[in-house]
């Protein structure tokens, strides 16, 4: 069993900065990747930004490509989102998953965060 905790979110003004993290406890060495998705009021959860954990590999949505980037520290089991230049369309609860395929998509990860808040005032 993995348990992902996430952290970080809070309220920022248009073209501010925050960092969100995820904390995995348990068996997490086996996922082949782990990811950052949101899901805004009223509409269908989407995909931000993923990374493996062989190989280096990003992967990020064209709505946050150039402005969020996505990392990992495999010493502490924590994969972060730093998130620059954000919009009031940013706004949304922002979820961590892990998965072992490649690449990810929401409907089929195998462990979910319960969530940590942003919300971007214009």
């Amino acid at each position: 069993q993995v348990q992902l905790v996430e952290s970080g979110g809070g309220l920022v003004q248009a073209g501010g900065s925050l960092r969100l993290s995820c904390a995995a406890s348990g068996r997490t060495a086996s996922s082949y990747g782990m990811g950052w998705f949101r899901q805004a009021p009223g509409k269908e959860r989407e995909f931000v930004a993923a990374i493996s954990w062989s190989g280096g590999v990003t992967s990020y949505a064209d709505s946050v490509e150039g402005r969020f980037t996505i990392s990992r520290d495999n010493a502490i089991d924590t994969v972060y989102l730093q998130m620059n230049s954000l919009k009031p369309e940013d706004t949304a609860v922002y979820y961590c998953a892990a998965s072992g395929r490649w690449p990810l998509y929401y409907y089929d990860m195998d462990y979910w965060g319960k969530g940590t808040p942003v919300t971007v005032s214009s």
